[in-house]
This record gives C-alpha cells, structure tokens and sequence, in this order.
C-alpha cells in the first residue's frame, strides 16, 4: 500500500480513539454510556442500526455472495428490510409505549418484566455469550479484510490492530460514541461506494458488455435463488430485529415511539434496496475481475479456487488509485467496526445489568457504576480479540451461542408481548429447547430435511415448548398489565391530588 493510503488510513484510526476519548470525558452515567443519553435523534439512530446489522456481513458477506450468486444475493438484505419494519410496527409501540421501559438499558429487562428475574438471567447470559462470540467474529472480519488488502501484512498483526482501536474507543465512549461514529462512518462508507468504489470498479472491469461476456448469465438474474436459502435468510434475519441487545439499546436511546419507528424505517430502506444491491454489484465486479486475470498477480489465477469472500478486498487492491485506496479502506473498516463496537457494548451491558446485577443491586446513576462498565467493557473485548487472535474453536462455538441466542429468544419474547398464557417456565425451556435444537443440529447433522436450515427446526422446537409447557405450567401470578403511558400519567396525576 502507498504510503499516502496509509496515512490516511492510520489517521482514521487516530480519528476514532480521539472520538473515544472526548465521550470519555463527557460521559456521565449509565444513560449516557449505555443508551446514549436517551435522545438520539433519528438519523443518528437510524444510521447506527443499519451500520451495526449490515457492517461486517457487508464488507464480506454480502460481496461473497455476489461473486457466488451475482445479484440475487441482494435478497438477504431484504429480510433485513422485512425484520425491520415488522420491528417498527410490533415492537416498537410495545416498549416505548410502556413508562416501566424508560428506564431500561438492555432486551432481557422485557423479560424481567413480564416473566419473572429468572428468566432474564437466562436470557442475559445467552445474550451475553453470543454477542461476545459476534464480537470475535466482527474483528476476525476486519483482519480478513485487511490481511487480503495490505501487502505484507500478515493476521495475526492485522487481528491486533483492528481489535485493540475497536475495543479502545468503544470502552471510552460507550453507546453515545458509538451511534455518532456510525453514522460518520456510514456516510464515509455510503460517499465512497457511490462515488469511488462502483465507478472505479466498474470501468476498471471494462464496463457492461465485459460483465455480460465474463459471467454466467444467472449471475444476472434476481431469480438465482432456491426457496431453502430464502427460507434460510428468512429464519436467520428477521428474528434479531426482536431479540438483537443491540437494537434494544438504541429503541431506548430514541427520545420517543415516532423517533425510533422513523430510525427503523430508515433503516430498512438503507439495507434494501441501497446497500443491498451496492455490496452484491462489488462482489459482481470482482467475479469479473477474477475471470479477466485481474488477480493472476496476487496468485489467485485459478477462479474456481478463489475465497468469494476474498474477491472484494483484492478488486479494490487492484482497482483503486493512491489516496482513494485509504478512503475507501477506511470506509470498509468503519462498517466492520460499527458491527463489533455495537457488538461489544451489548456483550458489556448484559453482564453489568442482567447477570451482575441479578446478584446485587447496581446503581446505574454512580460515578464508580460508569467506571466499572468500562472496566467490564475492556474485559469482554480482550477476551474477545484473544479469542479471535489464538482459539479459533472457541470462537467456533460461540458463534453457535449467537445462533443459540437467535432460536432460543425469539419466540418467548413474541409470547411476552403478544400471548397472555405465557409462562417463565416455558420461557426458559424454549430458550433451552430452541438454541439447543439449533445447535446440536449445526454440529451433529450436515445435511437437513428438505435442505432447511436448523433455525427453522430450533425455532419450531422453541415454539412447540413455548405453548405445551406455557399451559402445563402456568406462572402463578397473573401477567402484569401493559402500562400506558397516558393511563400511567392520569393515575399519577390523581395520586398526586389526593
């Protein structure tokens, strides 16, 4: 890499831990540092989710899949679109709707409330290891991402660097930091697509008629798909928009139900169409380059050999001239950060408040409650670069937690919100039950009846236990009523007269 791409990529990252420090010193409490002082706005917001569910799986992912599948990839970003605004309009309106949340900071306090603080125990740990094993993964990506773009810079060092200014900057500035630097980063990201990485690429590679004659036809169509991998994004996608900690944080950290329903919209729209089909087009691009010898001089002269998920990373080596390379870089870098930043606070925040604080009461307001969330969040993010950097079957099976975390949350929390009869004792043997399911089929069966995913069969499994043993074992008390803030403000208000 020119040193001028360098320069400005080492500035970036100067840039970022600078943002860290000011938040640092800003900072005053757990609303601040958790939930971003509660009255982001919702373009900040609506940034910072898009940035965090697309971030890593975009700059690899998503450009894997075009190279594979050209642009019926940029199906999976729909189910994003899909999971959000089913967000937006079952969710949203059940938790800012109620005073008891306005003062929560993390998912598995819906739990506490409707269930009982044993069923958010549970539901704090699952969270809390599959979002520590994301975070592993999310900085694996970024070292991936580099390590095929900068010439002699091996994994191991490329781990260390991503993974120490990502934790650094997010123990720091917690949420508030994080939600701004998303949405710097995702403007940076969205500028250099439109206007550096698609152009460049696209003339790079000879424009339409190259693309025409040096691919598969199918690769073109938006049919290039089996119902199974719809299915699989399907069951795989939407459920995070209810059980994902990191977009309970930022719906508390909206002033208001329109503030967060306006930001998940927004969101939707920015994963598909927008950065749906950007991601795949690069991936396309990057076939094309492969199949027109463009990587014969990074020894990737064999196409059918070719990782797809290398294929992005090399096009931009290629393609890119000297100071648009470090722009464009440091765009890519910022989607991946956004993921592990967002990743690692929502780690952090069910350790202090779900699990730690189920064992002793936390005082969210104290100055020594800020400093022991960051101490925690430098804890959790260590392990979490150690992992990715030395353990790699660790991090194997922690992914499988956050697939565990996706079967086994999903359906108590609809039931929560939705289902009456509702127990904790189902709550907690559908959380078991469905990740369990889920899990136990990745690792023990390679191929699936009819070619399913094992979410589906996690997901039937948690539903399945929800309902038999919810009616078996009903909770003794009866389900406490939705608090209306408006109900909630008149009672008050006659309480106070009296």
């Amino acid at each position: 890499m020119h040193w001028i791409d360098l320069t400005i990529f080492i500035l970036y990252m100067i840039a970022l831990l600078g943002f860290g420090l000011f938040f640092f010193k800003h900072n005053k409490g757990a609303d601040d540092y958790y939930v971003g002082g509660r009255k982001m706005s919702s373009l900040h917001v609506g940034l910072s989710v898009v940035a965090t569910d697309v971030g890593g799986g975009f700059s690899i992912g998503l450009g894997g899949l075009g190279f594979v599948m050209g642009v019926s990839g940029s199906w999976m970003l729909f189910t994003g679109l899909l999971g959000a605004w089913m967000a937006a309009v079952l969710l949203i309106p059940k938790v800012k709707g109620n005073k008891v949340f306005d003062k929560a900071y993390t998912f598995p306090e819906i739990f506490k409330y409707y269930f009982n603080p044993h069923v958010a125990l549970v539901a704090g740990v699952i969270s809390a290891v599959g979002y520590a094993g994301f975070t592993s993964s999310q900085i694996l990506a970024g070292a991936k991402l580099a390590n095929g773009t900068f010439a002699n810079l091996d994994l191991q060092t490329a781990l260390i660097i991503m993974g120490s200014v990502a934790v650094l900057y997010t123990v720091m500035g917690g949420l508030k930091a994080v939600i701004y630097t998303d949405t710097i980063q995702w403007a940076i990201l969205m500028i250099g697509l439109i206007f550096i990485g698609l152009p460049v690429s696209y003339t790079a590679i000879g424009g339409w008629e190259a693309i025409q004659s040096s691919v598969d036809p199918s690769l073109l169509s938006m049919s290039n798909l089996t119902w199974q991998k719809v299915v699989y994004w399907g069951v795989t996608i939407i459920p995070i928009w209810f059980v994902g900690m990191t977009l309970y944080q930022r719906i508390y950290a909206c002033n208001d139900e329109k503030t967060a329903k306006r930001a998940w919209y927004m969101a939707g729209l920015f994963e598909w169409p927008v950065m749906a089909f950007m991601g795949v087009f690069l991936g396309l691009f990057a076939k094309v380059a492969a199949a027109q010898g463009m990587f014969d001089y990074l020894g990737a002269a064999n196409i059918s050999e070719t990782d797809p998920e290398t294929g992005l990373p090399m096009l931009l080596r290629t393609v890119l001239p000297v100071g648009l390379m470090g722009i464009m870089m440091s765009a890519y870098f910022s989607a991946i950060l956004s993921t592990a930043d967002s990743c690692l606070m929502a780690a952090s925040g069910n350790v202090v408040s779900d699990i730690i604080g189920y064992f002793t009461d936390v005082d969210h307001e104290s100055d020594k409650f800020l400093r022991f969330s960051q101490v925690t969040t430098l804890i959790i993010g260590s392990a979490a670069l150690l992992i990715a950097t030395s353990m790699t079957s660790v991090l194997d099976m922690m992914l499988y937690s956050y697939a565990f975390m996706v079967s086994g949350l999903f359906v108590p929390t609809i039931g929560a919100l939705y289902w009456d009869k509702s127990s904790s004792f189902g709550a907690i043997a559908a959380m078991l039950l469905g990740g369990g399911t889920t899990v136990s089929l990745e690792v023990f069966l390679e191929q699936l009846p009819a070619g399913l995913d094992a979410n589906v069969f996690g997901i039937s499994a948690s539903a399945i236990a929800f309902i038999a043993l919810s009616m078996a074992f009903p909770d003794q008390k009866e389900r406490e009523p939705v608090l209306d803030k408006e109900d909630i403000e008149v009672t008050e208000e006659l309480v106070n007269s009296k």
